[in-house]
């Protein structure tokens, strides 16, 4: 018999793979998420199918919009959790203060955290008449910095009044922010506000200039907070052009546009999948993820995106 003791062998610390979105943030990896926006109506398989192919592709997390440009659409959280369900993919919900006032806020947001939606991205939302609906008033009770707060108490324990509640929350709360901003300084401070609120991650809206983008994330750095960067694939000129003209911060310049113009109809969508690809490399060594919009419910091609920079 051995007079060696019996030992019990210790595997070593091995670091535990990150996970969830807020997990590959913390380690620093690039993460990609893109755009699903639920639909006007009752049918959802397109959505589904649009999804599908984004995971496949390897996603890191789909973002499921509210009512975006203000025209209704179902709501993000039943959106949220039918991906969820079906697919098994990480959400962030957008969230928007134009629709609901303080206690249907706090009232959706429990019910998201149960029903296991942890990211949310805190929007104002458009008004009303930029949808069309001139006879609707947007409700605004509180602001986007006001939501971040009260997400920001849920995870301490207590409501926006300070009654406590039956448990701490877990929300990874997000913020937009606007890189095209001209001047930059109050984007700036309101972007210090928003991480003072307890922003935990910025999104931006999309970016089609590079040397925007560099000037941005270099006086960003100051928060010390992932920064992920919107990117929207240009479809022609036509989709350029309205998207310049018509939609609120958007600013498309006017180099892309030539570009578009030149393309014309037929190579369009071939050259916007161009600059987007440049763009995503551009992006991968200066931020800390990227946010892919899909123009026109074209999930195929940012599923080519997405599948091209994942490592």
């Amino acid at each position: 018999m051995s007079d060696t003791p019996n030992r019990t062998a210790v595997a070593p610390d091995v670091a535990a793979e990150p996970v969830t979105l807020r997990e590959k943030l913390a380690a620093g990896r690039f993460v990609i998420s893109a755009e699903v926006d639920p639909p006007h109506g009752l049918r959802t398989r397109k959505v589904l199918q649009g999804a599908a192919l984004l995971k496949d592709a390897g996603i890191d997390a789909i973002n499921v919009g509210d009512s975006p440009t203000a025209k209704v659409r179902m709501s993000p959280l039943a959106m949220s959790v039918l991906l969820q369900r079906e697919l098994g993919v990480e959400i962030v919900m957008h969230y928007t203060t134009r629709d609901r006032n303080a206690l249907a806020v706090h009232s959706d947001m429990v019910g998201a955290h149960v029903l296991g939606i942890r990211n949310i991205l805190c929007l104002r939302g458009d008004p009303p008449s930029v949808g069309g609906y001139t006879d609707i008033v947007g409700v605004w009770d509180i602001s986007a910095v006001g939501l971040m707060r009260s997400l920001k108490l849920l995870n301490e324990g207590v409501d926006w009044t300070g009654k406590p509640i039956t448990g701490e929350a877990d929300f990874f709360i997000g913020a937009s922010c606007d890189p095209n901003a001209d001047p930059l300084e109050p984007q700036l401070r309101l972007m210090r506000r928003k991480a003072e609120a307890g922003a935990q991650f910025f999104v931006t809206q999309n970016v089609f200039d590079e040397k925007i983008l560099e000037n941005f994330v270099g006086k960003a750095k100051r928060f010390g907070l992932p920064i992920i960067v919107g990117v929207l694939p240009l479809h022609n000129s036509r989709h350029a052009e309205f998207l310049h003209k018509e939609v609120p911060g958007m600013q498309i310049p006017d180099s892309v546009r030539e570009r578009m113009r030149r393309a014309g109809d037929e190579d369009g969508p071939k050259e916007g999948q161009a600059m987007a690809r440049d763009f995503l490399a551009f992006c991968r060594e200066r931020c800390a993820g990227v946010y892919l919009v899909p123009s026109f419910g074209r999930y195929d091609l940012a599923a080519e995106l997405i599948a091209e920079i994942k490592p």
